[in-house]
This record gives structure tokens, C-alpha cells and sequence, in this order.
């Protein structure tokens, strides 16, 4: 991989985060995402009272195939409600947006890189060849870990389908315009 790509890796990194501001603050792709408990109050009183270290919860729960299979954990899941709970500290905004860049920028890094096995700089490769070829490759990147979380976890993936066409437009493009030519 060549210097000539840090240009497109560091711009496709800082579009690519500022991509992820807009679909959240200002198109909220992901305002239905998480809804507020109608019972909120009386949930945190009691979720205090649980003492509940950070970490991911299902409920009911089980800690072995045996506890699955029995008559109680059987009922309990009959029963209901069942799910899914992330416990976290107070977020850290500042930390947790560095974090978001700093992923953005080794995405891109590893997109660059994977190009340069197809089309090597300083060759000669028009822009929609480098486009479909990046695009595909962040479309894959950005989208095909949201399916299983989606599929055992429940969460939606709509605004995560939206979101990653369009950072795969975006990538495409930078790299299609920017791809080093001889």
C-alpha cells in the first residue's frame, strides 16, 4: 500500500464519522431504535436495587444447556417477558465518539488495502470500477454484522440498512475520485 492512499483513507475516516452524525442527530435514522420504558421510575428503582454489575443480561437466563432444558427455566420463558439488557456506566460522549473516528479510519484502511488486491496504484482504473469494487466491499463491512446481532438480539436494522448504502456511496466515491493514477 502506498502513501498516495493516506489522502482517501483519512477523508473517507472523517466523512464517513461525520455520515454517522447526521443519520443519528439530524435524519435519526435511529430514533426508533430505543424506546423509553413507560414504567422508567419504578424500572431504575428496582434496577438499583439489583446491584446489576456492567454487562449483557438475558432474561430469563441460564447458565448451563441442563438449566435450559428444565421445567423451570422452560416456565419461566412461557411466561415472559423474555430478552436482552445492556448494563453500562454513564457514557463517556468524548470517548465514545474518538472511538467511532477510530474505527471510521481503520475501516477505511482496510478497505484501501483490500483495493489495493484488486486494482493497484498508479494503474490505470476509472472511477466506477474503483466505486462498485469499494462500495461492495463497505457495504459488506458496514452491514453484514448488524444481521445476526438483529436476528438473535431483535434489534432493528432498517436505519444500519440505510446507514451503510450510505457510507458505502460515500467510501466509493472518495476512493473512486481519489485512487491514485500514474
Amino acid at each position: 500500500m502506498t502513501i498516495s492512499l493516506a489522502v482517501p483513507i483519512l477523508l473517507s475516516g472523517v466523512a464517513l464519522f461525520f455520515a454517522s452524525f447526521l443519520s443519528w442527530m439530524v435524519v435519526q435514522l435511529h430514533k426508533q431504535d430505543w424506546v423509553k420504558l413507560a414504567q422508567e421510575d419504578k424500572f431504575l428503582e428496582f434496577a438499583r436495587g439489583c446491584e446489576l454489575a456492567t454487562g449483557s443480561y438475558a432474561f430469563p437466563g441460564c447458565s448451563s444447556h441442563e438449566e435450559m432444558k428444565s421445567e423451570e427455566f422452560i416456565k419461566k420463558q412461557q411466561a415472559g417477558p423474555c430478552g436482552f439488557m445492556t448494563v453500562t456506566g454513564r457514557v463517556n460522549m468524548g470517548q465514545n465518539l474518538g472511538l467511532t473516528l477510530v474505527y471510521f479510519l481503520i475501516a477505511s484502511f482496510c478497505l484501501a488495502y483490500l483495493t489495493t488486491l484488486a486494482f493497484r496504484p498508479g494503474d490505470k482504473a476509472d472511477f466506477m470500477a474503483i466505486f462498485r469494487f469499494v462500495s461492495t466491499a463497505a457495504f459488506l463491512t458496514f452491514f453484514s454484522a448488524i444481521v445476526p446481532h438483529a436476528i438473535w438480539f431483535k434489534c432493528r436494522i432498517v436505519g444500519h440498512l440505510i446507514e451503510s448504502l450510505a457510507f458505502a456511496a460515500i467510501i466509493g466515491a472518495i476512493f473512486g475520485a481519489m485512487w491514485p493514477a500514474v
